[in-house]
């Protein structure tokens, strides 16, 4: 039936569809186009003929068929299957009989009847039942991708539901510890003024109790010098020789200790030791005052800890890095110190280095040397190509901290290594190697030692970097030591043991990367 209707609807002369069908006395039709073109290959002003029939006609007139047209726009416009299969539709037009279709395109109804063609051209229509199938399958794979998003978004909730109590919790946390460190400072200052006020008045009562003696003792003394004064002057007065003479034994013993030497000199009060910069003395006094900083930990090891307590290091670390989940875990161990700390003492391992670095003394500073190698002695711990020195001591627990001057530098690296690590020949410097350090490279680029490196958001150039090691959490964060801002951390189950790792990089023939690295201490 489909053949049939579209051999209907094919020019006879172009076998297409037909476009602009038209009409000229006989009960056949062909393409407006192709007929013209058919006559004009005949006599100038000959007959004309049907091509179908050949019946001639003397001056035929072309008619428009307006019927036909809307026929052939129709069908061009709705797939024949569907119409047929609309047919046995149970879902008819409310005018036209088994015809309903369905645009999938517009997702609408359609009648091939009612609609214009025009509006579902190269649409995809198909029957009602196809249709059905089709928006049922599309429907069901946007449900199931909805509920997916529904249990994503559900528990996304919970998650911030668990990071909004946990992140009040941790606040209220975190006011509590800060407005304790805060009262002790305050407890601290209270009693220091306490102290030094105290003292003062102990220094200002016996100065002037001091000052009242001697002002009691050089009163009775300037009585007696001006009593001899008197003596004297009555004896002088005396106008006979032989009377002056015969007193003079007299008067030399009523004179007696009625001379006195004058040799009081100012004495200042010692104010200088409360002025000055007494802010600066107060606050060194505070710095020794909790300085050493030790706590110890399991097995009584005494460990050294970073600037800030370890409960408030550790929030200020997982809120930076919004891990919100982490901080119960954090929170439910216990840290018997909450106070403030200083970095700890750290020197050089000269076994370790590389023939080409100069350490210093002190085993606190590294340099690249220009010359040639040192005659040093190889050893399976030393390092024979990278130009890398390890840290004196190694870490297996605990809480670290400590600092590196780095400025002025154009190429340095610097972290912690596994002990084991490989020390001979070239060494990838990577968490899969056993390394776990930053680097300056290109004399104004810092990026972390991953695996491809990581680019690190620095603001200005380094100055000075800090280093906090948390060995039980496997957590080792690099800061901008001047305003500690946060520049990278690891997250890792470290080895057995680690060590801090240096490396000044080489220095070049213009003069550039020359510094060394400095193990800072921190000094009053």
């Amino acid at each position: 039936m489909a053949c049939s209707l579209k051999d209907e609807l094919l020019c006879s002369i172009c076998l297409s569809i037909y476009q602009d069908p038209v009409s000229f006395g006989c009960e056949h039709y062909f393409c407006r186009k192709c007929i013209t073109e058919h006559w004009s290959r005949q006599e100038p002003h000959g007959t004309r003929d049907c091509p179908e029939c050949r019946r001639t006609f003397a001056d035929p007139l072309l008619s428009p068929s307006l019927k036909l047209s809307n026929i052939v726009e129709r069908y061009s416009a709705f797939p024949l299957d569907a119409i047929l299969n609309a047919q046995r539709s149970s879902y008819p037009c409310k005018d036209h009989e088994k015809v309903k279709l369905f645009c999938l395109t517009d997702k609408s109804l359609v009648c091939f009847f009612c609609d214009e063609p025009a509006l579902h051209e190269q649409h995809q229509v198909t029957t009602i039942d196809e249709a059905y199938e089709e928006i049922q399958r599309e429907m069901k794979e946007q449900l199931a991708t909805l509920q997916d998003s529904e249990r994503g978004h559900t528990e996304a909730l919970q998650l911030l539901q668990r990071q909004l109590t946990e992140t009040k919790s941790s606040a209220k946390s975190l006011r509590a510890t800060i407005g304790d460190a805060f009262e002790r400072l305050h407890r601290f200052l209270r009693e220091r003024q306490k102290s030094m006020l105290e003292e003062l008045e102990m220094d200002t009562a016996r100065k002037l109790s001091d000052i009242e003696h001697k002002i009691q003792r050089y009163s009775q003394q300037l009585r007696d010098v001006k009593e001899g004064i008197q003596i004297l002057q009555e004896r002088l007065n005396e106008t006979g020789r032989h009377d002056f003479l015969e007193g003079v034994a007299v008067t030399s013993e009523r004179i007696k200790g009625k001379i006195h030497e004058t040799n009081l000199t100012y004495e200042d009060f010692p104010t200088s030791k409360y002025m000055g910069p007494l802010q600066y003395t107060i606050w060194k006094s505070l710095f020794q005052d909790i300085s050493p900083a030790r706590c110890w930990l399991s097995g009584g090891r005494a460990l050294s800890w970073p600037p800030l307590t370890a409960c408030q290091m550790e929030q200020l670390v997982t809120i930076h890095h919004q891990q919100l989940p982490e901080m119960q875990q954090r929170h439910s161990s216990h840290h018997p110190l909450l106070s403030l700390m200083v970095p700890a003492a750290l020197t050089l391992d000269p076994i370790t280095a590389h023939q080409r670095l100069i350490l210093s003394d002190d085993c606190t500073i590294v340099a690249y040397g220009n010359l040639h190698p040192q005659p040093l002695q190889d050893s399976p711990r030393r390092f024979d190509v990278e130009v890398s020195v390890l840290g004196a001591e190694g870490f297996s627990s605990g809480v670290h901290y400590w600092e590196v001057m780095v400025s002025e530098k154009t190429q340095w690296m610097i972290g912690v290594a596994n002990e084991t690590v490989s020390r001979k020949g070239s060494i990838q410097i990577q968490p899969s190697r056993g390394f776990y350090c930053i680097v300056m490279h290109d004399g104004n680029q810092y990026s972390a030692c991953t695996e491809p490196w990581t680019r690190l958001n620095v603001k200005s150039k380094l100055e000075k970097v800090g280093v906090f090691l948390d060995y039980p959490k496997g957590l080792l964060i690099f800061y901008n030591a001047d305003d500690m801002s946060w520049l990278y951390t690891y997250r890792e189950k470290f080895p057995p043991k680690v060590f801090p790792y240096f490396s000044p990089g080489q220095s070049h023939a213009n003069g550039k990367n020359v510094q060394p690295l400095r193990i800072n201490t921190v000094r009053l």
